[in-house]
């Protein structure tokens, strides 16, 4: 039952192609493509600029399609944070997938070794405890995995966010080196990502953070090698952060994911100039349902987009502020006193607070080229690692 209407909701989605932005059902999540494919060439330029690898967070838009495009631009493969959004986008044909999450369960560790022993994708995993690793080995084991360097095991270190990550040099050492006892598995090299760091909004706050973070790295990496373990590489950054990582000549890969979208949140920070320029290309497409003198009611609530880093701006129609209207409505405030509420039916373009959980409620992006108000549907993109929370 729920697949047959998720299919007719596809097949709907599908007639849209070819057509003018006006024939999008709503609510709806739309790519202005046009503009997805400007931030995608500036972080690849800016990646290959400064001699770094470019590894993209999937976990912003969770679609195979996206990924592979990210990859045909210079990146070396994806990141994702949940072990089934990594089998769902190798089985679409991402053939390097960088897991930077730390993985407890048996159960899960058993379905990423299955994976790892069809050989058809390299993975890669992040640790931050000896049982981690050690349930890693076993269920590497029961899969028969256990060819010489199956997978690369990234440890990770807490540098500053208070999430997960060892908390010590001694600790990643001791960690780095039980990796290095089993021959399934691969040191990799640090995981050292600032989640916090990327939302604070003055580029002098940035600085600072990523100052202190970086200090906490190369101690790391002193204490390492002081104890004859080479670390091959240092990968993190964000969106917000990647410009500091870039320049500090510790790190040697991006992970950056939210500059494909540029969600309201991300446009709020103090622009860096020494970043490439991102413009906001997903959108979620409303329209007017209701109306009265001061307000008018748009089709698009919480269940069309996610509201944790605040509610959506208002791209288009000019002049309104978006309120809380629940589950299924907004409501539309004009900014000026003396001005009107967009009549019925018009449409509303919305810039999501925060693209990655909205992302995680739609099944699909329809992608538009030419512009939200005068462009054509091109395609519909599936967002196949949606609900891949496990």
């Amino acid at each position: 039952m729920g697949s047959t209407g998720l299919n007719q909701r596809l097949v709907r989605a599908q007639s849209w192609v070819s057509q003018s932005v006006d024939k999008i059902d709503t609510p709806a999540l739309v790519i202005d493509l046009d503009a997805m494919e400007r931030n995608l060439a500036g972080m690849a330029a800016f990646a290959q600029a400064q001699g770094l690898r470019l590894r993209p967070h999937a976990k912003t838009h969770k679609s195979a399609e996206l990924a592979l495009l990210q990859m045909a631009q210079g990146a070396v493969g994806v990141c994702v944070q949940k072990v089934d959004e990594a089998l769902v986008l190798s089985r679409n044909g991402v053939n390097d997938i960088f897991i930077t999450n730390e993985v407890i369960d048996p159960v899960k560790l058993a379905r990423l070794a299955h994976a790892v022993q069809l050989g058809d994708t390299r993975f890669a995993i992040a640790a931050d405890s000896a049982l981690g690793i050690e349930r890693l080995i076993d269920a590497l084991k029961a899969a028969r995995a256990n060819e010489v360097g199956a997978i690369d095991v990234f440890v990770e270190m807490d540098i500053g966010h208070g999430r997960c990550g060892v908390e010590s040099p001694e600790q990643a050492l001791r960690l780095a080196q039980l990796i290095q006892q089993n021959p399934t598995l691969r040191f990799a090299g640090l995981q050292a990502y600032h989640g916090a760091a990327q939302h604070l909004r003055s580029t002098a706050e940035r600085d600072a953070t990523m100052a202190t973070s970086a200090a906490r790295v190369q101690e790391a990496v002193n204490t390492l090698q002081g104890a004859g373990v080479t670390v091959p590489l240092i990968t993190g950054a964000g969106t917000g952060s990647f410009v500091r990582e870039a320049g500090g000549g510790l790190w040697g890969e991006l992970q950056v994911g939210s500059y494909l979208f540029m969600d309201a949140d991300y446009a709020a920070n103090e622009t860096d100039p020494d970043a490439p320029r991102f413009e906001h290309a997903l959108f979620v497409k409303s329209q007017v349902m209701s109306r009265s003198t001061h307000h008018a009611v748009c089709d698009a609530g919480h269940k069309s987009h996610a509201i944790d880093s605040g509610l959506p701006r208002v791209a288009h129609p000019p002049g309104q502020r978006f309120s809380n209207g629940g589950d299924e409505h907004g409501v539309l405030h004009p900014i000026e006193a003396n001005a009107s509420p967009p009549p019925l039916g018009n449409a509303v373009w919305l810039i999501p607070g925060h693209c990655d959980p909205t992302v995680n409620l739609h099944e699909a992006y329809v992608g538009v080229r030419g512009g939200l108000l005068q462009g054509t549907v091109e395609r519909i993109i599936a967002i196949d690692a949606r609900g891949a929370l496990a």
